[in-house]
């Protein structure tokens, strides 16, 4: 980590811009910490991070060094030029409210990353309906045989990162996850920095 770094605080996010050529570097400066990121072109959010076009070219679910993460309209967002963990979800979206409500019957607010993701965007214009499927740095996602999901503790230890190069110049958004299931039951800052 170099003196450029920023610190997100746990439960909580960052907007950024991001241009061609630049690498965004993610820490896990504590382990088992989960970080959601997503992107849009800076001059046309039509053009956004796609999970689903990013599995489907990439031919796997674990995307990691050499892979590419796509845009819903097939251009190159993200090159993964660095990986020491190995092991990121693409699969589940960001923790919302509704989700802590459905499936933990949770009363009252709880922090998510969709609604950091959307107040961390919203100084560049983009509404919370824009956001999909987060590629969610440091998430260990087990999938079973019959098909059955279950989320694991990252495999991710303290110091432990992932560079992406930026393909276009974009706006992001970058969280420390608030799920206590995705983070091992621990909330721990995130840190990041644009080389």
């Amino acid at each position: 980590m170099t003196d450029n770094c920023c610190r997100i605080a746990p439960q909580s996010g960052a907007g950024f811009r991001i241009k061609t050529g630049q690498v965004l570097r993610v820490y896990d400066p504590y382990g088992e910490q989960v970080s959601d990121l997503f992107a849009f072109k800076e001059d046309d959010h039509r053009c956004a991070l796609s999970s689903g076009r990013s599995i489907d070219y990439a031919s796997k679910i674990y995307l990691s060094k050499g892979d590419v993460l796509y845009s819903n309209d097939s251009r190159v967002m993200f090159s993964i030029v660095e990986d020491n963990v190995g092991r990121h979800d693409f699969l589940l979206t960001p923790c919302s409210q509704e989700m802590f409500e459905i499936l933990y019957k949770h009363k009252g607010h709880h922090p998510s990353c969709f609604e950091n993701l959307y107040k961390a965007f919203a100084p560049f214009g983009i509404q919370p309906e824009q956001i999909g499927t987060t590629f969610n740095i440091f998430m260990n996602v087990e999938v079973a045989p019959d098909g059955q999901v279950s989320v694991k503790p990252p495999l991710s230890k303290a110091g432990d990162f992932i560079e992406l190069r930026a393909e276009m110049d974009m706006v992001c958004a970058l969280t420390s996850c608030s799920a206590e299931n995705s983070n091992n039951g621990s909330f721990k800052p995130i840190d990041y920095e644009i080389i």
